[in-house]
C-alpha cells in the first residue's frame, strides 16, 4: 500500500490533480494493457460504441479521431480487477478524505497513430453534475505521452472556480467543452507521462489533450469515482456497475426491493 505524502495531497488540494508515478506496473500493466488491445481487435469495424470526431475548429467531417470503450469490466475480468488496486484506492481515499468509494464509470479512450484527434478544454463536470461534487478521475496510461503523441494537458487550480460556462451547447456540439480562447491548449501544463502512470483530477478540473502525431497509438484508460454519500443531479445518466462499492461502505443505499434495479 502507497499512501499520498502530506504534501501530494497538498499538492492535489492547491492544483486539482496529482500525477502518480509507476503506481502500476509489473504483471497488471502487462495484463492490462494485452487486454486492452484484444478489446479493440475485437470491437474494431464500427463496434467501438464511441468517438470524438474533428478538431476544435471543425468538429464534424474530419478523419482525426478517439475511439472509446465504455464499461471496461463489463468486457474481462483483468479491468474488474483493477477497480480494486489498493494503491488507486488509497490514492482516491487521500484526495477524496473519504473511506467510502463507489464507482461512477470506466473508459478506455484510444487515440489512433497520425490521426488521433484532439479533445477541446473541457471540466468533467459538465456531464454528470453531482450535488457535492465529489467526482474524481484517474487516467491510466498505458503508453508513454507527451504533447506530441496526445497527452493530458491540464490548468492548474482551475478546479477552484467552480462549474465554468459550459460552450458545448452554445455552439451546437453534443460535446461540453469551457471557452478554448480563455482556457486554450497553448496556456494549459502538459504532462508528460510513463506507461503505469495516473494522473487523478477533479470534475472541476479544466483538462484536454493534444492530436496523436506519432506513428504509434496512444492507449489510456479512464476510472470515475464518487463519494458513497454523494448523489448526482436530475437528468444525469448511469452506466452499467455504477453504485458498485470499490471501498468502505455505502450505507444510504435503499436496499428496498422497489430499488433492486436502480443503480
Amino acid at each position: 500500500m502507497v499512501r499520498l505524502t502530506k504534501e501530494q495531497v497538498q499538492f492535489y488540494k492547491d492544483n486539482g490533480y496529482i500525477h502518480l508515478k509507476k503506481l502500476i506496473k509489473g504483471k497488471e500493466l502487462e495484463r492490462l494493457s494485452e487486454e486492452y488491445d484484444n478489446l479493440f481487435k475485437l470491437k474494431q469495424d464500427n463496434k467501438i460504441d464511441a468517438a470524438w470526431v474533428g478538431t476544435d475548429e471543425d468538429r464534424s467531417g474530419s478523419e482525426l479521431t478517439v475511439k472509446a470503450i465504455h464499461n471496461l469490466q463489463m468486457h474481462h475480468e483483468v479491468f474488474g480487477k483493477y477497480l480494486y488496486n489498493e494503491d488507486l484506492l488509497d490514492a482516491f481515499e487521500d484526495v477524496m478524505e473519504t473511506k467510502n468509494i463507489i464507482l461512477h464509470h470506466t473508459k478506455a479512450n484510444n487515440k489512433p497513430p497520425e490521426k488521433g484527434a484532439n479533445y477541446p478544454m473541457h471540466q468533467d463536470y459538465h456531464y454528470f453534475p453531482y450535488e457535492k461534487d465529489s467526482v474524481v478521475a484517474a487516467a491510466m496510461f498505458l503508453d508513454a505521452a507527451t504533447p506530441h503523441n496526445g497527452t493530458l494537458f491540464v490548468y492548474p487550480g482551475s478546479h477552484k472556480l467552480g462549474p465554468l460556462e459550459d460552450f458545448g451547447p452554445k455552439e451546437g456540439s453534443n460535446f461540453h467543452y469551457v471557452d478554448q480562447k480563455k482556457f486554450s491548449i497553448e496556456g494549459a501544463t502538459p504532462l508528460n507521462v510513463e506507461p503505469g502512470d495516473v494522473v487523478i483530477f477533479s470534475y472541476f478540473t479544466v483538462h484536454g489533450s493534444t492530436p496523436n502525431l506519432s506513428n504509434k497509438t496512444r492507449r489510456m484508460m479512464l476510472m470515475q469515482v464518487t463519494d458513497a454519500d454523494d448523489r448526482p443531479l436530475t437528468g444525469v445518466p448511469t452506466w452499467p456497475g455504477a453504485g458498485w462499492v470499490l471501498r468502505g461502505a455505502n450505507r444510504g443505499r435503499d436496499a428496498s426491493i422497489a430499488k433492486r434495479y436502480e443503480a
